[in-house]
Protein backbone atom coordinates (compact mmCIF):
# COMPACT_ATOMS: atom_id res chain seq x y z
CA UNK A 1 0.00 0.00 0.00
CA UNK A 2 1.39 3.41 -0.92
CA UNK A 3 2.70 5.53 2.22
CA UNK A 4 -0.35 7.52 3.46
CA UNK A 5 0.88 10.88 2.84
CA UNK A 6 2.11 10.40 -0.35
CA UNK A 7 -1.21 9.48 -1.65
CA UNK A 8 -3.02 12.50 0.26
CA UNK A 9 -0.57 14.97 -1.39
CA UNK A 10 -1.38 13.55 -4.41
CA UNK A 11 -5.21 14.02 -3.69
CA UNK A 12 -4.96 17.34 -2.16
CA UNK A 13 -4.02 18.22 -6.02
CA UNK A 14 -6.43 16.41 -7.70
CA UNK A 15 -9.95 18.36 -8.72
CA UNK A 16 -13.40 17.01 -7.21
CA UNK A 17 -14.33 15.46 -10.67
CA UNK A 18 -11.11 13.87 -11.36
CA UNK A 19 -11.20 11.56 -8.75
CA UNK A 20 -11.59 7.46 -10.34
CA UNK A 21 -12.80 4.43 -9.14
CA UNK A 22 -9.37 3.03 -7.80
CA UNK A 23 -8.92 6.74 -5.50
CA UNK A 24 -12.32 5.64 -3.61
CA UNK A 25 -11.21 1.90 -3.57
CA UNK A 26 -8.11 2.77 -1.97
CA UNK A 27 -9.83 5.68 0.41
CA UNK A 28 -11.37 2.67 1.72
CA UNK A 29 -8.77 0.41 2.00
CA UNK A 30 -6.42 2.79 4.10
CA UNK A 31 -9.13 4.21 6.40
CA UNK A 32 -10.55 0.40 7.34
CA UNK A 33 -6.60 -0.41 7.86
CA UNK A 34 -6.81 2.65 10.28
CA UNK A 35 -10.02 1.39 11.84
CA UNK A 36 -8.45 -2.30 12.50
CA UNK A 37 -5.57 -0.75 14.29
CA UNK A 38 -7.08 1.18 16.73
CA UNK A 39 -6.74 4.51 15.02
CA UNK A 40 -10.17 5.75 14.95
CA UNK A 41 -8.81 9.51 16.31
CA UNK A 42 -6.26 9.80 12.91
CA UNK A 43 -9.31 9.16 10.88
CA UNK A 44 -11.36 11.41 12.51
CA UNK A 45 -8.25 14.01 12.44
CA UNK A 46 -8.17 13.37 8.36
CA UNK A 47 -11.57 13.75 7.37
CA UNK A 48 -11.95 17.05 9.72
CA UNK A 49 -8.47 18.90 8.57
CA UNK A 50 -9.40 22.18 6.38
CA UNK A 51 -6.77 21.08 3.73
CA UNK A 52 -8.58 17.55 2.84
CA UNK A 53 -12.34 18.94 2.50
CA UNK A 54 -12.19 18.37 -0.93
CA UNK A 55 -11.89 14.70 -0.66
CA UNK A 56 -13.85 14.27 1.96
CA UNK A 57 -16.39 15.52 -0.35
CA UNK A 58 -15.58 13.14 -3.07
CA UNK A 59 -13.71 10.18 -1.40
CA UNK A 60 -15.62 10.33 2.50
CA UNK A 61 -18.82 8.59 1.41
CA UNK A 62 -17.18 5.28 1.02
CA UNK A 63 -15.66 5.47 4.38
CA UNK A 64 -18.95 5.54 5.85
CA UNK A 65 -19.41 1.72 5.45
CA UNK A 66 -15.88 0.98 7.73
CA UNK A 67 -17.11 3.45 10.28
CA UNK A 68 -20.54 1.96 10.91
CA UNK A 69 -19.07 -1.27 11.62
CA UNK A 70 -16.70 -0.01 13.81
CA UNK A 71 -19.42 1.53 15.49
CA UNK A 72 -21.93 -2.10 14.98
CA UNK A 73 -18.90 -4.22 16.46
CA UNK A 74 -18.87 -2.26 19.96
CA UNK A 75 -15.32 -3.29 20.17
CA UNK A 76 -14.25 0.55 21.58
CA UNK A 77 -15.10 3.89 22.52
CA UNK A 78 -17.42 5.11 19.51
CA UNK A 79 -16.87 8.60 19.87
CA UNK A 80 -14.30 9.32 17.29
CA UNK A 81 -16.08 7.45 14.36
CA UNK A 82 -19.68 8.63 15.50
CA UNK A 83 -17.65 12.43 15.02
CA UNK A 84 -16.50 11.46 11.50
CA UNK A 85 -19.17 10.04 10.60
CA UNK A 86 -21.20 13.08 11.45
CA UNK A 87 -18.66 15.09 9.36
CA UNK A 88 -19.27 13.08 6.59
CA UNK A 89 -23.03 13.03 6.42
CA UNK A 90 -22.56 16.73 6.84
CA UNK A 91 -19.84 17.45 4.01
CA UNK A 92 -20.55 15.09 1.28
CA UNK A 93 -23.35 14.82 -1.07
CA UNK A 94 -27.13 13.52 -0.18
CA UNK A 95 -27.46 11.25 -2.45
CA UNK A 96 -24.21 9.60 -1.92
CA UNK A 97 -24.18 9.44 1.39
CA UNK A 98 -28.14 7.88 1.58
CA UNK A 99 -26.93 5.31 -0.73
CA UNK A 100 -23.43 3.85 1.21
CA UNK A 101 -25.61 4.35 4.93
CA UNK A 102 -28.56 2.32 3.22
CA UNK A 103 -25.89 -0.11 1.87
CA UNK A 104 -24.70 -0.41 5.41
CA UNK A 105 -28.46 -1.24 6.73
CA UNK A 106 -29.01 -4.08 4.07
CA UNK A 107 -25.66 -5.58 4.62
CA UNK A 108 -25.71 -5.67 8.84
CA UNK A 109 -23.12 -7.90 9.98
CA UNK A 110 -24.82 -10.85 12.63
CA UNK A 111 -23.45 -10.08 15.48
CA UNK A 112 -24.32 -6.17 15.13
CA UNK A 113 -27.70 -6.07 13.75
CA UNK A 114 -29.84 -3.67 16.52
CA UNK A 115 -27.04 -1.61 17.00
CA UNK A 116 -26.54 -0.89 13.81
CA UNK A 117 -30.35 -0.06 12.72
CA UNK A 118 -30.42 1.43 16.29
CA UNK A 119 -27.62 3.96 15.13
CA UNK A 120 -28.61 4.55 11.30
CA UNK A 121 -32.08 4.97 11.39
CA UNK A 122 -31.69 8.41 12.73
CA UNK A 123 -28.90 9.10 10.43
CA UNK A 124 -31.05 8.10 7.27
CA UNK A 125 -34.21 9.58 8.60
CA UNK A 126 -32.23 13.36 8.50
CA UNK A 127 -30.53 12.26 4.66
CA UNK A 128 -33.85 11.36 3.62
CA UNK A 129 -35.13 14.43 4.39
CA UNK A 130 -32.75 16.47 2.66
CA UNK A 131 -33.38 14.46 -0.56
CA UNK A 132 -34.58 17.56 -3.00
CA UNK A 133 -36.81 16.01 -5.49
CA UNK A 134 -39.94 14.11 -3.85
CA UNK A 135 -39.24 11.30 -6.09
CA UNK A 136 -36.16 11.02 -3.99
CA UNK A 137 -38.28 11.44 -0.94
CA UNK A 138 -40.52 8.87 -1.59
CA UNK A 139 -38.39 5.81 -2.61
CA UNK A 140 -35.88 6.94 0.18
CA UNK A 141 -38.08 6.28 2.60
CA UNK A 142 -39.30 2.96 1.35
CA UNK A 143 -36.36 1.82 0.92
CA UNK A 144 -35.49 2.00 4.54
CA UNK A 145 -38.14 0.55 5.72
CA UNK A 146 -37.37 -2.50 4.22
CA UNK A 147 -34.10 -2.59 4.91
CA UNK A 148 -34.87 -2.05 8.24
CA UNK A 149 -37.79 -4.37 8.90
CA UNK A 150 -35.84 -7.23 7.33
CA UNK A 151 -33.20 -7.03 9.39
CA UNK A 152 -35.32 -6.54 12.52
CA UNK A 153 -36.73 -9.55 11.78
CA UNK A 154 -33.68 -11.45 11.53
CA UNK A 155 -33.11 -10.92 15.66
CA UNK A 156 -34.57 -12.81 18.83
CA UNK A 157 -37.87 -12.45 20.24
CA UNK A 158 -37.34 -12.34 23.83
CA UNK A 159 -40.30 -14.34 26.08
CA UNK A 160 -39.66 -13.27 29.17
CA UNK A 161 -40.18 -10.29 30.84
CA UNK A 162 -36.53 -10.30 32.12
CA UNK A 163 -35.03 -10.64 28.56
CA UNK A 164 -37.07 -8.08 27.05
CA UNK A 165 -35.85 -5.55 29.92
CA UNK A 166 -32.53 -7.09 29.40
CA UNK A 167 -33.18 -6.20 25.46
CA UNK A 168 -29.69 -7.83 25.08
CA UNK A 169 -30.50 -7.96 21.29
CA UNK A 170 -31.77 -4.98 21.09
CA UNK A 171 -34.74 -6.19 19.30
CA UNK A 172 -37.13 -3.74 21.33
CA UNK A 173 -34.75 -1.05 20.75
CA UNK A 174 -35.12 -1.25 17.12
CA UNK A 175 -38.98 -1.08 17.35
CA UNK A 176 -38.75 2.31 19.33
CA UNK A 177 -36.21 3.46 16.55
CA UNK A 178 -38.63 1.99 13.61
CA UNK A 179 -41.56 4.35 14.84
CA UNK A 180 -39.38 7.43 15.47
CA UNK A 181 -37.77 7.10 12.01
CA UNK A 182 -41.41 7.33 10.27
CA UNK A 183 -42.97 9.98 12.64
CA UNK A 184 -42.20 12.51 10.39
CA UNK A 185 -43.33 10.58 6.91
CA UNK A 186 -46.38 9.95 9.16
CA UNK A 187 -47.43 13.26 9.50
CA UNK A 188 -46.55 14.33 5.91
CA UNK A 189 -49.30 11.88 5.26
CA UNK A 190 -51.80 13.27 8.37
CA UNK A 191 -51.24 16.78 6.84
CA UNK A 192 -52.13 15.19 3.15
CA UNK A 193 -55.38 13.30 4.29
CA UNK A 194 -56.27 15.94 6.02
CA UNK A 195 -56.64 18.43 2.81
CA UNK A 196 -53.68 20.93 4.23
CA UNK A 197 -51.56 22.66 1.91
CA UNK A 198 -48.10 20.83 1.52
CA UNK A 199 -45.03 20.90 -0.26
CA UNK A 200 -45.13 17.20 -1.26
CA UNK A 201 -46.85 15.69 -4.59
CA UNK A 202 -49.92 13.30 -4.23
CA UNK A 203 -48.23 10.70 -5.82
CA UNK A 204 -45.03 10.66 -2.86
CA UNK A 205 -48.01 10.69 -0.50
CA UNK A 206 -49.66 7.46 -1.92
CA UNK A 207 -46.14 6.01 -1.58
CA UNK A 208 -45.33 7.29 1.51
CA UNK A 209 -48.86 5.93 2.88
CA UNK A 210 -48.20 2.65 1.29
CA UNK A 211 -44.56 2.23 2.63
CA UNK A 212 -46.03 3.09 6.02
CA UNK A 213 -48.73 0.35 5.78
CA UNK A 214 -46.19 -1.73 4.60
CA UNK A 215 -44.16 -1.77 7.21
CA UNK A 216 -46.87 -1.47 9.64
CA UNK A 217 -48.18 -5.06 8.55
CA UNK A 218 -44.71 -6.57 8.67
CA UNK A 219 -43.99 -5.55 11.90
CA UNK A 220 -47.22 -7.27 13.18
CA UNK A 221 -46.25 -9.94 11.81
CA UNK A 222 -42.68 -10.21 12.47
CA UNK A 223 -42.11 -9.32 15.33
CA UNK A 224 -45.44 -9.01 17.00
CA UNK A 225 -46.88 -12.32 16.32
CA UNK A 226 -44.05 -14.01 18.06
CA UNK A 227 -44.17 -11.29 21.05
CA UNK A 228 -45.59 -11.40 24.50
CA UNK A 229 -47.16 -8.43 25.64
CA UNK A 230 -46.80 -8.34 29.08
CA UNK A 231 -48.80 -4.71 29.78
CA UNK A 232 -49.03 -1.24 29.01
CA UNK A 233 -45.24 -1.11 30.28
CA UNK A 234 -43.38 -3.30 27.98
CA UNK A 235 -41.79 -2.33 25.10
CA UNK A 236 -43.44 -4.70 22.52
CA UNK A 237 -47.26 -3.16 24.12
CA UNK A 238 -45.51 0.01 22.80
CA UNK A 239 -44.88 -0.54 19.73
CA UNK A 240 -47.89 -2.39 18.95
CA UNK A 241 -49.80 0.81 19.96
CA UNK A 242 -47.66 2.92 17.70
CA UNK A 243 -49.17 0.89 15.23
CA UNK A 244 -52.28 0.62 16.19
CA UNK A 245 -52.56 3.99 16.01
CA UNK A 246 -51.08 4.88 12.77
CA UNK A 247 -52.79 2.71 10.60
CA UNK A 248 -56.36 4.86 10.79
CA UNK A 249 -54.73 7.74 11.04
CA UNK A 250 -53.65 7.19 7.39
CA UNK A 251 -57.18 6.81 6.31
CA UNK A 252 -56.38 2.30 6.39
CA UNK A 253 -59.39 1.54 8.56
CA UNK A 254 -59.08 -1.17 11.45
CA UNK A 255 -62.29 -3.31 9.25
CA UNK A 256 -61.18 -2.79 6.51
CA UNK A 257 -57.68 -4.30 6.92
CA UNK A 258 -59.31 -6.84 9.17
CA UNK A 259 -62.81 -7.96 7.21
CA UNK A 260 -61.63 -7.47 3.71
CA UNK A 261 -60.13 -9.91 1.92
CA UNK A 262 -58.83 -9.70 -2.16
CA UNK A 263 -60.62 -12.53 -3.78
CA UNK A 264 -59.15 -15.31 -5.23
CA UNK A 265 -59.69 -17.77 -7.81
CA UNK A 266 -61.14 -21.45 -7.46
CA UNK A 267 -58.26 -23.44 -6.67
CA UNK A 268 -55.26 -20.98 -7.01
CA UNK A 269 -52.89 -21.33 -4.22
CA UNK A 270 -52.30 -18.63 -1.40
CA UNK A 271 -49.04 -16.84 -2.50
CA UNK A 272 -46.54 -16.23 0.36
CA UNK A 273 -47.41 -12.39 0.00
CA UNK A 274 -50.99 -13.22 0.64
CA UNK A 275 -50.15 -16.00 3.43
CA UNK A 276 -48.06 -13.19 5.15
CA UNK A 277 -50.60 -10.72 5.11
CA UNK A 278 -53.23 -13.10 6.22
CA UNK A 279 -50.51 -13.52 9.87
CA UNK A 280 -49.94 -9.66 10.30
CA UNK A 281 -54.26 -9.56 9.95
CA UNK A 282 -54.04 -12.80 12.53
CA UNK A 283 -52.06 -10.76 14.65
CA UNK A 284 -54.37 -7.06 14.00
CA UNK A 285 -57.37 -9.00 15.34
CA UNK A 286 -55.41 -10.18 18.30
CA UNK A 287 -54.35 -7.04 19.21
CA UNK A 288 -57.47 -5.46 18.57
CA UNK A 289 -59.99 -8.08 20.20
CA UNK A 290 -57.99 -9.54 23.14
CA UNK A 291 -55.53 -7.06 24.28
CA UNK A 292 -58.30 -3.73 23.56
CA UNK A 293 -55.40 -1.76 21.69
CA UNK A 294 -57.26 0.66 19.75
CA UNK A 295 -60.30 -0.29 20.89
CA UNK A 296 -62.07 3.00 20.97
CA UNK A 297 -61.12 3.07 16.81
CA UNK A 298 -63.18 0.47 15.86
CA UNK A 299 -66.99 1.24 15.00
CA UNK A 300 -69.81 -0.24 17.17
CA UNK A 301 -71.84 -1.22 14.09
CA UNK A 302 -70.24 -4.97 13.58
CA UNK A 303 -72.25 -7.40 15.42
CA UNK A 304 -70.44 -9.84 17.62
CA UNK A 305 -71.78 -13.07 15.46
CA UNK A 306 -70.30 -11.38 12.08
CA UNK A 307 -66.59 -10.72 13.93
CA UNK A 308 -66.43 -14.42 15.01
CA UNK A 309 -67.17 -15.80 11.63
CA UNK A 310 -64.61 -13.31 10.30
CA UNK A 311 -61.99 -14.20 13.74
CA UNK A 312 -62.07 -17.83 13.20
CA UNK A 313 -60.89 -18.03 10.05
CA UNK A 314 -57.70 -15.91 11.48
CA UNK A 315 -57.66 -18.75 14.96
CA UNK A 316 -57.74 -21.26 12.40
CA UNK A 317 -54.46 -19.82 10.60
CA UNK A 318 -53.24 -19.07 14.30
CA UNK A 319 -53.94 -22.99 15.17
CA UNK A 320 -51.64 -24.22 12.06
CA UNK A 321 -48.26 -23.97 14.36
CA UNK A 322 -47.62 -25.21 17.16
CA UNK A 323 -45.47 -22.19 18.51
CA UNK A 324 -45.44 -21.20 21.81
CA UNK A 325 -47.18 -17.67 20.77
CA UNK A 326 -49.19 -18.74 18.30
CA UNK A 327 -51.34 -21.33 20.16
CA UNK A 328 -51.60 -18.58 22.95
CA UNK A 329 -52.73 -16.24 20.97
CA UNK A 330 -55.29 -18.40 18.83
CA UNK A 331 -56.92 -19.73 21.88
CA UNK A 332 -57.89 -15.93 23.46
CA UNK A 333 -58.79 -15.04 20.06
CA UNK A 334 -61.14 -17.64 20.40
CA UNK A 335 -62.16 -17.43 23.45
CA UNK A 336 -62.67 -13.38 23.52
CA UNK A 337 -64.77 -13.47 20.19
CA UNK A 338 -67.10 -16.51 21.65
CA UNK A 339 -67.66 -14.59 24.95
CA UNK A 340 -69.11 -11.88 22.78
CA UNK A 341 -71.99 -14.33 21.16
CA UNK A 342 -75.31 -14.66 23.08
CA UNK A 343 -75.60 -18.32 24.03
CA UNK A 344 -77.40 -20.57 21.98
CA UNK A 345 -77.44 -18.03 19.03
CA UNK A 346 -74.95 -19.58 16.45
CA UNK A 347 -77.47 -20.99 13.32
CA UNK A 348 -76.56 -24.57 12.14
CA UNK A 349 -75.26 -23.05 8.66
CA UNK A 350 -72.44 -21.69 10.54
CA UNK A 351 -71.13 -25.18 10.89
CA UNK A 352 -70.70 -25.22 6.91
CA UNK A 353 -67.81 -22.85 7.17
CA UNK A 354 -64.29 -23.85 6.32
CA UNK A 355 -62.92 -22.14 9.44
CA UNK A 356 -66.08 -23.53 12.33
CA UNK A 357 -65.35 -26.70 10.80
CA UNK A 358 -61.16 -27.05 11.48
CA UNK A 359 -60.98 -24.56 14.34
CA UNK A 360 -63.10 -27.62 17.02
CA UNK A 361 -60.71 -30.31 15.27
CA UNK A 362 -57.40 -28.00 16.24
CA UNK A 363 -59.32 -27.56 20.07
CA UNK A 364 -59.43 -31.53 20.02
CA UNK A 365 -55.40 -32.17 19.17
CA UNK A 366 -54.71 -28.87 21.61
CA UNK A 367 -56.64 -30.71 24.05
CA UNK A 368 -55.04 -34.40 24.03
CA UNK A 369 -51.26 -33.52 23.08
CA UNK A 370 -50.58 -30.23 24.06
CA UNK A 371 -49.02 -29.26 27.55
CA UNK A 372 -51.47 -28.97 30.49
CA UNK A 373 -52.01 -25.14 30.48
CA UNK A 374 -53.23 -25.15 26.80
CA UNK A 375 -55.42 -28.37 27.88
CA UNK A 376 -57.42 -26.25 30.27
CA UNK A 377 -57.38 -23.79 28.45
CA UNK A 378 -58.67 -25.16 25.14
CA UNK A 379 -61.14 -27.35 26.88
CA UNK A 380 -63.02 -23.81 28.28
CA UNK A 381 -62.66 -22.27 24.59
CA UNK A 382 -64.55 -25.81 23.20
CA UNK A 383 -66.81 -25.44 25.79
CA UNK A 384 -67.45 -21.97 25.43
CA UNK A 385 -68.17 -23.29 21.33
CA UNK A 386 -70.41 -25.57 22.24
CA UNK A 387 -72.72 -23.16 24.36
CA UNK A 388 -73.08 -20.20 21.44
CA UNK A 389 -74.65 -23.03 18.82
CA UNK A 390 -78.35 -23.45 18.96
CA UNK A 391 -80.08 -26.86 19.46
CA UNK A 392 -79.57 -27.58 15.83
CA UNK A 393 -76.42 -26.83 15.30
CA UNK A 394 -75.30 -28.79 19.20
CA UNK A 395 -77.13 -31.65 17.32
CA UNK A 396 -74.84 -31.65 14.37
CA UNK A 397 -72.07 -30.84 16.23
CA UNK A 398 -72.06 -33.43 18.33
CA UNK A 399 -72.65 -36.07 16.12
CA UNK A 400 -69.67 -34.78 13.95
CA UNK A 401 -67.26 -35.26 17.30
CA UNK A 402 -68.61 -38.21 18.08
CA UNK A 403 -67.48 -39.65 14.62
CA UNK A 404 -64.21 -37.89 14.08
CA UNK A 405 -62.30 -36.74 17.52
CA UNK A 406 -61.49 -40.56 18.15
CA UNK A 407 -60.65 -39.69 21.66
CA UNK A 408 -62.38 -41.30 24.77
CA UNK A 409 -62.03 -37.92 26.87
CA UNK A 410 -63.27 -35.85 24.22
CA UNK A 411 -66.16 -38.04 23.75
CA UNK A 412 -66.76 -38.17 26.67
CA UNK A 413 -67.19 -34.40 27.05
CA UNK A 414 -69.74 -34.59 24.50
CA UNK A 415 -71.60 -36.69 25.73
CA UNK A 416 -71.38 -35.32 29.19
CA UNK A 417 -73.04 -31.91 26.97
CA UNK A 418 -75.51 -34.09 25.34
CA UNK A 419 -76.57 -35.05 29.29
CA UNK A 420 -77.18 -31.21 29.89
CA UNK A 421 -79.19 -30.65 27.23
CA UNK A 422 -81.42 -33.27 27.77
CA UNK A 423 -81.70 -32.01 31.47
CA UNK A 424 -84.13 -29.03 31.76
CA UNK A 425 -82.12 -28.34 35.02
CA UNK A 426 -79.22 -27.72 33.51
CA UNK A 427 -80.51 -26.49 30.16
CA UNK A 428 -83.75 -24.68 30.63
CA UNK A 429 -86.25 -25.25 27.99
CA UNK A 430 -85.16 -28.97 26.35
CA UNK A 431 -84.89 -28.37 22.52
CA UNK A 432 -86.86 -31.18 20.19
CA UNK A 433 -83.11 -31.98 19.00
CA UNK A 434 -82.36 -33.66 22.17
CA UNK A 435 -85.76 -35.33 22.51
CA UNK A 436 -87.73 -37.96 20.80
CA UNK A 437 -85.91 -39.12 17.26
CA UNK A 438 -83.30 -36.39 17.13
CA UNK A 439 -81.88 -38.18 20.59
CA UNK A 440 -82.23 -41.27 19.74
CA UNK A 441 -80.33 -40.34 16.43
CA UNK A 442 -77.46 -39.36 18.52
CA UNK A 443 -77.86 -41.93 21.11
CA UNK A 444 -77.21 -44.55 18.33
CA UNK A 445 -73.47 -42.87 18.12
CA UNK A 446 -73.20 -42.57 22.02
CA UNK A 447 -74.43 -46.59 22.79
CA UNK A 448 -71.49 -48.13 21.09
CA UNK A 449 -67.83 -49.79 21.82
CA UNK A 450 -65.33 -48.81 18.91
CA UNK A 451 -64.04 -52.11 19.05
CA UNK A 452 -66.80 -53.99 20.46
CA UNK A 453 -66.31 -56.59 23.29
CA UNK A 454 -62.26 -56.25 22.08
CA UNK A 455 -62.38 -52.58 23.35
CA UNK A 456 -59.89 -51.34 25.80
CA UNK A 457 -62.24 -49.91 28.46
CA UNK A 458 -59.52 -48.19 30.94
CA UNK A 459 -58.22 -46.47 27.55
CA UNK A 460 -62.13 -45.61 27.00
CA UNK A 461 -63.40 -44.86 30.31
CA UNK A 462 -64.38 -41.44 30.27
CA UNK A 463 -66.47 -42.49 27.25
CA UNK A 464 -68.11 -45.44 28.95
CA UNK A 465 -68.35 -43.51 32.37
CA UNK A 466 -70.38 -40.44 30.64
CA UNK A 467 -72.35 -42.90 28.19
CA UNK A 468 -73.87 -45.50 31.28
CA UNK A 469 -74.35 -41.89 33.15
CA UNK A 470 -76.81 -40.29 30.26
CA UNK A 471 -78.16 -43.78 30.11
CA UNK A 472 -79.74 -44.12 33.46
CA UNK A 473 -80.21 -40.35 33.20
CA UNK A 474 -82.97 -40.98 30.55
CA UNK A 475 -84.79 -44.03 31.86
CA UNK A 476 -85.28 -41.82 35.12
CA UNK A 477 -86.43 -39.16 33.17
CA UNK A 478 -88.60 -41.24 30.94
CA UNK A 479 -89.92 -43.51 33.33
CA UNK A 480 -90.96 -40.28 35.21
CA UNK A 481 -92.61 -38.55 32.02
CA UNK A 482 -94.27 -41.82 30.49
CA UNK A 483 -92.69 -41.42 27.48
CA UNK A 484 -94.60 -42.71 24.59
CA UNK A 485 -94.07 -46.87 24.05
CA UNK A 486 -92.48 -46.71 20.55
CA UNK A 487 -89.68 -44.18 22.21
CA UNK A 488 -89.29 -46.58 25.20
CA UNK A 489 -89.05 -49.48 23.02
CA UNK A 490 -86.29 -48.13 21.11
CA UNK A 491 -84.32 -46.51 23.78
CA UNK A 492 -84.55 -49.87 25.66
CA UNK A 493 -82.98 -51.97 22.90
CA UNK A 494 -80.29 -50.00 22.31
CA UNK A 495 -79.50 -50.27 25.72
CA UNK A 496 -79.49 -53.54 25.70
CA UNK A 497 -77.35 -54.19 22.54
CA UNK A 498 -75.06 -51.87 24.27
CA UNK A 499 -74.73 -53.64 27.70
CA UNK A 500 -74.86 -57.07 26.35
CA UNK A 501 -71.38 -55.68 24.67
CA UNK A 502 -70.35 -54.27 27.47
CA UNK A 503 -70.93 -56.97 29.66
CA UNK A 504 -68.83 -58.96 27.62
CA UNK A 505 -65.96 -57.02 27.79
CA UNK A 506 -65.95 -56.07 31.14
CA UNK A 507 -65.75 -59.46 31.91
CA UNK A 508 -63.03 -59.77 29.59
CA UNK A 509 -61.26 -56.84 30.82
CA UNK A 510 -61.60 -57.72 35.08
CA UNK A 511 -59.81 -61.05 34.09
CA UNK A 512 -57.56 -59.80 32.51
CA UNK A 513 -56.56 -57.15 34.70
CA UNK A 514 -56.60 -59.14 37.43
CA UNK A 515 -54.65 -61.98 35.88
CA UNK A 516 -51.88 -59.29 35.38
CA UNK A 517 -52.33 -57.83 38.97
CA UNK A 518 -51.86 -61.44 39.98
CA UNK A 519 -48.74 -61.92 38.14
CA UNK A 520 -47.09 -58.68 39.05
CA UNK A 521 -47.66 -59.83 43.06
CA UNK A 522 -45.87 -62.99 42.46
CA UNK A 523 -43.13 -61.44 40.84
CA UNK A 524 -42.76 -58.65 44.07
CA UNK A 525 -42.94 -62.00 45.63
CA UNK A 526 -40.42 -63.77 43.63
CA UNK A 527 -38.16 -60.97 43.61
CA UNK A 528 -38.14 -60.22 47.27
CA UNK A 529 -37.45 -63.99 47.62
CA UNK A 530 -34.28 -63.39 45.39
CA UNK A 531 -32.95 -60.48 47.76
CA UNK A 532 -33.08 -62.26 50.18
CA UNK A 533 -30.80 -65.03 49.16
CA UNK A 534 -28.51 -62.04 47.95
CA UNK A 535 -29.02 -62.69 44.09
CA UNK A 536 -28.30 -59.93 41.55
CA UNK A 537 -29.86 -60.90 38.82
CA UNK A 538 -33.52 -59.45 38.19
CA UNK A 539 -36.17 -61.28 36.40
CA UNK A 540 -37.78 -58.90 34.10
CA UNK A 541 -41.63 -58.18 35.08
CA UNK A 542 -44.19 -58.48 32.07
CA UNK A 543 -45.47 -55.96 29.82
CA UNK A 544 -48.81 -54.78 29.68
CA UNK A 545 -50.46 -52.28 27.68
CA UNK A 546 -51.88 -49.48 29.10
CA UNK A 547 -53.35 -46.69 27.05
CA UNK A 548 -50.17 -47.62 24.60
CA UNK A 549 -47.97 -47.35 27.51
CA UNK A 550 -45.86 -50.07 28.39
CA UNK A 551 -46.35 -51.30 32.03
CA UNK A 552 -42.59 -52.55 31.96
CA UNK A 553 -41.77 -48.92 31.53
CA UNK A 554 -43.41 -47.95 35.18
CA UNK A 555 -42.08 -48.74 38.48
CA UNK A 556 -43.69 -51.85 40.55
CA UNK A 557 -45.57 -49.39 42.91
CA UNK A 558 -46.77 -47.28 39.51
CA UNK A 559 -47.73 -50.87 37.73
CA UNK A 560 -50.18 -51.94 40.97
CA UNK A 561 -51.53 -48.35 41.38
CA UNK A 562 -52.62 -48.93 37.65
CA UNK A 563 -54.17 -52.21 37.66
CA UNK A 564 -55.74 -51.68 41.03
CA UNK A 565 -57.30 -48.48 39.31
CA UNK A 566 -58.72 -50.80 36.25
CA UNK A 567 -60.33 -53.17 38.04
CA UNK A 568 -62.54 -50.29 40.81
CA UNK A 569 -63.42 -49.04 37.47
CA UNK A 570 -64.75 -52.02 35.99
CA UNK A 571 -66.94 -52.43 39.34
CA UNK A 572 -68.15 -48.95 38.91
CA UNK A 573 -69.00 -49.63 35.45
CA UNK A 574 -70.60 -53.22 36.82
CA UNK A 575 -72.52 -50.80 39.53
CA UNK A 576 -74.23 -48.68 36.70
CA UNK A 577 -74.96 -51.57 34.28
CA UNK A 578 -76.58 -53.39 37.54
CA UNK A 579 -78.57 -50.07 38.18
CA UNK A 580 -79.68 -49.64 34.70
CA UNK A 581 -80.65 -52.84 33.94
CA UNK A 582 -82.98 -52.90 37.04
CA UNK A 583 -84.53 -49.12 35.68
CA UNK A 584 -85.59 -51.28 32.66
CA UNK A 585 -86.77 -54.51 34.67
CA UNK A 586 -89.03 -52.17 36.44
CA UNK A 587 -90.41 -49.87 33.28
CA UNK A 588 -91.66 -53.51 31.82
CA UNK A 589 -92.98 -55.08 35.11
CA UNK A 590 -95.16 -51.69 34.99
CA UNK A 591 -96.26 -52.35 31.63
CA UNK A 592 -100.27 -54.01 31.13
Amino acid sequence: MPKFQDVVEKWRKTPEHKFRQKDRELCIQMGSACLEQGESEKVLDFIKEKENQGIVRALGAGLLGPLVREIGRKRRNPVHCEAAVAHIVQTCKTKDVFSNLLAQLEDCDAGAIGETVIYLLPLLQKVVMRLGDCTGLGNGVGAVLEAAQKQVSRLPVPYTRQQEKTDVHGLCRCCAALLDFVQPFLEMVKKDKAGRVSSVKGPVINKLQADIVKLCMASLREPLLQAVLYGPDSAFWTFASGIMVILPAIHKPLPLLLFYRPERKAGEPLSKASSHAEESRACLAYLLFVQLIAMETFPTIFRPAFILQCNMDYVSLLFTRKDESWLTKGLELCEKSLEAVEDGSLPVEILELKSFYTVPQNLVEIMTVCPIKHVTRGLHVFQLFIDKLNGEAKHRFFRCMLKTSHHAGVEGHVIKNIKNQVDPAKSGKVSCWFSGEPLLSLLELVLCLPQGAQSDLLHGMDRVMESLNLLRFLLIKEKEQSTSMSVWVELCDLSKSYLKVLRACLSMSRSYYASELKTLKENQKNKAKERREALKMKQPVTEINVKDQKLSNMSEEEQHQVLQCALVTFDLMDSLVVRIEELMENRVAREP
